[in-house]
């Protein structure tokens, strides 16, 4: 298989009831950047959560959790986790807890800056167990859809059409150069990053999440 194949199979795809999907998914996600900030909070919890998880199994915690994340201690919320059955509930509560702290500076990071890249910055210097695709990941669930959310589906995927060698380590430098080859592709395909995301999340998992 080859770059074209995979750039074939995503345009025979807009043109199913998967172009649906991916819209309705898109409005909803450039419509929670005009939320308040507790439900962004929440979003950004979810990613937290998902980070070597289940993204599947993350949004039903998010959704039973719900107001927790705001409220909750951080041994409450470990001990709601671990019933809920979360890989990581000790871990997870930590980061979000102390997330927190960065609730104020965070909103006023997606209000003033523009450039989602800078933000991703940010939130990986800032917010406590985001490495760039867990940012990615939060960003354009916020609608900043032109970062690329490169998790272990969309390596599998990119090495399965030998566009790249699957690393054994993502490195931000790693990270950065397969950001630049989905780039082209998109280009190609004239979408977005975000957009693109969820037609190859599809196309490896068969389903679309978040």
């Amino acid at each position: 298989m080859t770059l074209e194949q995979l750039i074939s199979q995503v345009r025979q795809l807009t043109e199913t009831q998967v172009r649906n999907i991916v819209e309705e998914k898109i409005r909803s996600f450039i419509e929670t950047r005009n939320k308040d900030i507790n439900k962004i909070f929440k979003e950004l919890c979810f990613c937290i959560l998902a980070a070597g998880y289940s993204a599947e199994k993350s949004l039903h915690i998010q959704e039973k959790i719900n107001d927790g994340f705001l409220n909750l201690s951080e041994k409450e919320l470990a001990e709601e986790l671990k019933k809920l059955g979360h890989r990581y509930p000790e871990a997870r509560a930590r980061y979000i807890v102390k997330s927190r702290e960065k609730m104020n500076e965070l909103k006023n990071v997606i209000e003033v800056l523009e450039d989602c890249k800078q933000i991703r910055e940010w939130l990986v210097e800032n917010i406590y167990g985001l490495g760039y695709k867990e940012a990615s990941h939060f960003l354009r669930n916020i609608g900043c859809l032109d970062l690329a959310i490169i998790d272990y589906h969309i390596l599998d995927l990119l090495e399965k059409y030998k566009i790249i060698k699957k690393p054994r380590t993502l490195t931000k430098k790693r990270y950065l150069e397969i950001e630049k080859i989905l780039e082209k592709v998109s280009g190609r395909l004239n979408m977005q990053l975000g957009e693109l995301d969820l037609y190859l999340w599809y196309l490896e998992t068969g389903k679309i999440i978040k």
